[in-house]
């Protein structure tokens, strides 16, 4: 039976760690991937605690991929942010080095939407 969303939609809207320290582009970006996501979850989950587990480790996965992106858009973060991509097991390729912190949260965000089983 499909749980109702609201009280997890809620729990990632409150999740200021998601896009502290984001623009409001990659924020918003960000946002909806992960809101989209726990809707899909929550519908799909048997259980209420299945889907509060499936949507705390998705706002976990959405933390690290705004934590990565903020290093690597810094001058001297890219080391950090490889560590990170090994320590959260982030399957995607390391992207170009200059690229656009929007255009890299897109193409992290399109990375996770067509491998969801990583």
């Amino acid at each position: 039976m499909p749980m109702p969303c609201e009280s997890y939609i809620r729990h990632v809207l409150r999740d200021d760690a998601l896009t502290r320290g984001l623009g409001d582009i990659e924020a918003r970006m960000l946002v909806e991937w992960v809101t989209d996501w726990t809707e899909l979850l929550a519908e799909a989950s048997r259980t209420e605690e299945d889907a509060w587990c499936c949507v705390r480790r998705l706002c976990r996965r959405g933390r690290a991929i705004s934590r990565f992106v903020q290093l690597w858009s810094e001058p001297n973060g890219r080391g950090a942010a490889n560590q990170l991509a090994a320590a959260e097991r982030f399957h995607w390729p390391l992207p170009p080095t200059a690229l656009d912190t929007a255009d890299l949260m897109q193409h992290i965000l399109n990375w996770e939407n067509s491998h969801p089983d990583r």
